[in-house]
């Protein structure tokens, strides 16, 4: 009995396991799921996000420098031994001593270093908060532009497919007028060849959409086996996508984008640097507390006091203020700011350069897709005008006006234009979600 309950519940487990697996094969990711698992998952953002909880801690701890350093301390010594009490008596002594103290130190005065190095800190939380708002959206942008890049593919390879059963049924046609004495049977081996052609492109095309899906997969870290995305319907792109003026959006960004300021905070950072090195000038302030009492035993006395009267009788407050006043560092003070100043200026160029890359960036992001729209609107009439010219040559070849060579060729120059089309389309897409990147724009719709 316990056999068969043990084979139930195995096999349940096993059918459990194969549905889930099965189900997990079905899934299809949608963009917004591929954005979001990236993301959560991405190995750098996780370890930014480690930073992060670091900064914390050392804002906790600059915190924490405001406050006074409290140590208690116990000690015990034992001495044995002869010892020589006057000159030339020795005698057999056993010492004891324990020593009780608790003592605490404050900071008063140290030429404002705690203050900015509390600063410093918080800086230096909000400066890594933006640079993982900066690698979180790379990463949105490099997934948005795998997934469209797998849509891509897959356009292609649907036109590859097509073009080889029309070719499949053109054989059947050319058999037929083969049959009927209408056409040579030459014309049968050009159109098995071109078939051939097409199985191959459809191969290609195949290819280049599982390297496009394998490319997606590692970008999000999942297994590549039973990957699958949602295949979404890509309107055609219209002049509304495009914008009028590159201005506004280099505007935008240079206010905006998080590397701007990342930059912006390092200046900042650069001259809390340069005030914690001109601490090293002023004096240091700090009160000393200390609380303490000791007891001391010997084999020579039978008359100490116990050990708690004596703990009693003997404690005692000690009070101290320290002023330590620089007055000469070797020149390290010196040094030390005057190398603080040169990480401002270097701050502040590096502002400078990080605005004329976001510039640069925006200008050509613009341009691209200027470019792209034209480029989609001339593949649209090239197809157009391709689709016309292929159908006059199948009528062509179907009366025998027109040679199979012939007609191939203008295929060709059909498939070429629909492909040309298709990439047309994606780049013009892409190019738009850039400038929307630089929007801040959501770039997932």
């Amino acid at each position: 009995m316990k056999t068969t309950i043990n084979m139930k519940q195995i096999l349940c487990t096993i059918m459990l396991f194969v549905v889930c697996s099965a189900s997990a094969q079905d899934k299809k990711w949608t963009l917004q799921e591929c954005v979001a698992h990236a993301l959560e998952n991405n190995i750098t953002v996780l370890q930014g996000q480690n930073t992060l909880m670091s900064n914390e801690q050392d804002v906790i701890a600059s915190k924490g420098q405001f406050l006074p350093s409290v140590n208690a301390n116990l000690g015990h010594s034992l001495s044995l031994g002869n010892r020589e009490l006057f000159p030339g008596q020795f005698v057999d002594r056993t010492d004891n001593s324990t020593s009780v103290s608790i003592s605490a130190n404050q900071t008063v005065f140290n030429g404002f270093r705690l203050t900015n190095l509390y600063k410093q800190s918080q800086l230096n939380l909000e400066t890594n908060q933006l640079e993982l708002n900066r690698i979180k959206d790379d990463i949105s942008l490099n997934v948005v532009n795998a997934y469209l890049n797998v849509l891509f593919n897959i356009e292609n390879l649907d036109i590859a497919k097509a073009q080889y059963e029309f070719t499949k049924k053109q054989l059947k046609q050319v058999e037929d007028l083969v049959d009927a004495g209408v056409q040579p049977a030459a014309n049968i081996f050009d159109t098995k060849a071109t078939l051939s052609r097409d199985l191959q492109s459809v191969t290609v095309a195949q290819n280049n959409y599982d390297l496009a899906l394998l490319t997606l997969s590692q970008l999000l870290q999942l297994p590549y086996e039973g990957f699958q995305i949602e295949v979404i319907e890509i309107d055609s792109p219209t002049a509304e996508l495009m914008y009028d003026n590159a201005k506004p959006i280099v505007n935008y960004a240079l206010d905006n984008r998080y590397e701007v300021k990342v930059a912006e905070k390092n200046i900042e950072n650069a001259e809390l640097n340069t005030e914690i090195s001109k601490s090293g000038f002023l004096p240091i302030v700090s009160l000393n507390y200390g609380f303490g009492s000791n007891v001391f035993f010997t084999n020579l006395f039978d008359t100490e006091a116990s050990f708690f009267d004596q703990l009693n009788q003997q404690k005692g407050h000690r009070f101290s203020v320290n002023v330590n006043i620089p007055i000469f560092s070797q020149f390290q003070n010196k040094t030390n700011v005057a190398r603080s100043k040169i990480q401002e200026e270097n701050a502040s160029l590096n502002l400078e350069q990080t605005k004329l890359n976001v510039e640069a960036n925006v200008q050509r992001a613009f341009t691209d897709a200027k470019a792209a729209y034209l480029s989609y609107e001339a593949a649209k009439v090239s197809l157009e005008a391709q689709e016309i010219a292929f159908q006059n040559s199948q009528e062509r070849y179907n009366i025998g006006a027109m040679n199979a060579f012939d007609l191939e060729q203008t295929r060709l120059r059909l498939v070429n234009a629909e492909s040309s089309l298709i990439n047309a389309k994606y780049d013009f897409i892409f190019k738009t979600k850039v400038l929307d990147f630089y929007l801040d724009k959501p770039i997932t719709q």
